[in-house]
């Protein structure tokens, strides 16, 4: 899929763009001025090749990205202002410039980890369901679609074909049971894990709506 081979590139030149600016920094802070200029000339088309990868990839990550927050916005800010305060430093060879750079860089990948982080959080209930199945009226595919509903539709629907972040059709999986629920509990690609955040009812309950989903 093209949205998880844009992921795991975006990953790598990310640590790429990261690794040349602190290169960088480190050889202008200790005053190597013409340590800079030589691994300027000598990282030109690579370090050309690496941004352009790294915008392309990332533009199309957040323009398929299912949940779009506060966080997100904070860190393209952060990383659009570190690539020309970068610019302006390793020039004009401003070591505050250099600096300010890399600790937004840092920050963005912060706040991208947060973002992760919230994504893999149990989310309540978005609608009244019975979750004790020693209850009389208690059924199975409701608690199933609730959970769903609440911790699964914001990728990938709520007839699981929204495909938002790298989620896959479930109408077209034919994972059998055991698998769906190993996915759930250890996460794939950009799906967080949710080890510990279902009991062992819940995560029969969702992965039975789970396969009911499948054509």
């Amino acid at each position: 899929m093209l949205f998880i081979a844009s992921f795991h590139t975006h990953k790598l030149v990310v640590l790429l763009f990261v690794a040349i600016y602190l290169i960088k920094t480190i050889l202008l802070l200790v005053g190597s001025d013409n340590g800079l200029d030589k691994f300027s000339k000598f990282i030109k088309i690579p370090e050309m090749i690496i941004s352009l990868l790294f915008l392309l990839t990332g533009g199309y990550l957040l323009m398929n990205i299912a949940e779009f927050d506060f966080l997100l916005i904070l860190k393209l800010v952060f990383v659009l202002a570190a690539i020309p305060i970068a610019v302006i430093g390793f020039k004009k060879k401003k070591k505050l410039f250099a600096v300010i750079s890399i600790f937004l860089i840092i920050g963005a990948y912060g706040l991208a980890e947060v973002h992760k982080a919230k994504m893999g959080k149990r989310q309540a209930f978005t609608e009244e369901v019975i979750t004790n199945p020693e209850a009389q009226n208690y059924i199975l595919a409701l608690h199933g679609k609730a959970l769903f509903s609440a911790q699964c539709a914001v990728c990938h629907g709520n007839d699981g074909t929204a495909g938002l972040s790298g989620a896959k059709d479930l109408r077209k999986s034919q994972k059998p049971s055991k698998e769906i629920e190993a996915i759930i509990i250890s996460g794939k690609n950009t799906m967080p894990k949710m080890e510990g955040k279902f009991n062992d009812q819940e995560l029969k309950a969702l992965v039975n709506y789970v396969n009911s989903l499948k054509k």
